[in-house]
C-alpha cells in the first residue's frame, strides 16, 4: 500500500448526468403490490453485472495458525459515499467470464496478499434490496499459516486502492468492531457486523 500522507476528505458532492455514470444508473420501477395498488420505486442498477449473474463477492475468512487462536483478516479503506473508513471483510466485483469462486480467490490475493482455500459459497444474496438490484455471494475462505510468517505478504492493489489489513482473533471480533464503530471516522460494514453480532448473541444467550 502506498504511504499515507494525509487524511482523505470529500471536496464536493454534485449531481451526475446519467450519460457520465460508469458503474450505476438510476431507474424507476412501476409495479403492482400485493393489494393491487400501483406503486413506483427508485432503483440504483449496476451497469457491470457479468455473465455469472452475481455482481460481487465478499470473502469471509478464517486464518489458522499453529500457535495462535483462529483469526479473521479485516480490511480498512476510505469509502467516499459515506466519507469514512469502513471496516470490512475483503470483497470485490466479479469480472466477466469469471466465476464467483475464481473472483474470491483473485480478490483475496489482491487485497490481502494471501492465497485462500474456498470451502463454502453462499447462494446469490441481495446487497441492499431497498435501494439497488446489486447482488453478492459470501465466499468462506480458509488460510493455513505455517507459523513462520513474520510479515503480511505484499498486496496487489489497483491504482487508487489504499487498503489496510488488520488481523483480529475471532473471539475478539465483536468487541473490536464495537470499538471501531464508536470512532467518528470509522463505520463497520453491515455484512461483517451481522456475522459478528449473530455469533456474539448466540454465545451470550447460551444458544451455542
Amino acid at each position: 500500500m502506498s504511504p499515507k500522507t494525509q487524511e482523505p476528505q470529500v471536496i464536493s458532492i454534485t449531481d451526475l448526468h446519467p450519460a457520465q455514470a460508469k458503474w450505476v444508473s438510476l431507474k424507476k420501477v412501476d409495479f403492482i403490490d400485493q393489494t393491487g395498488t400501483a406503486r413506483t420505486w427508485e432503483v440504483a442498477v449496476r451497469k457491470t453485472t457479468p455473465k455469472a449473474g452475481v455482481d460481487a463477492v465478499a470473502m469471509g475468512n478464517i486464518f489458522m495458525h499453529p500457535s495462535k487462536p483462529p483469526s479473521t483478516l479485516l480490511v480498512l479503506q476510505y469509502r467516499p459515499p459515506i466519507g469514512k473508513y469502513t471496516v470490512e471483510w475483503p470483497a470485490g466485483l466479479v469480472d466477466e467470464h469469471e466465476t464467483p469462486e475464481e473472483a474470491a480467490v483473485r480478490e483475496m490475493k489482491e487485497e490481502t496478499g494471501y492465497d485462500g482455500k474456498v470451502f463454502d459459497v453462499s447462494p446469490v444474496l441481495a446487497s441492499d434490496p431497498g435501494m439497488t438490484n446489486s447482488t453478492i455471494k459470501l465466499v468462506m475462505v480458509e488460510v493455513k499459516l505455517s507459523g513462520e510468517e513474520d510479515f503480511m505478504p505484499e498486496q496487489r492493489l489497483d491504482d487508487g486502492e489504499l487498503i489496510e489489513r488488520v488481523m483480529v482473533p475471532l473471539d475478539e471480533l465483536y468487541e473490536r468492531l464495537m470499538k471501531w464503530a464508536n470512532q467518528d471516522n470509522y463505520m463497520v460494514a453491515a455484512k461483517l457486523f451481522y456475522f459478528a453480532a449473530g455469533v456474539n448473541f448466540a454465545k451470550k444467550g447460551g444458544y451455542i
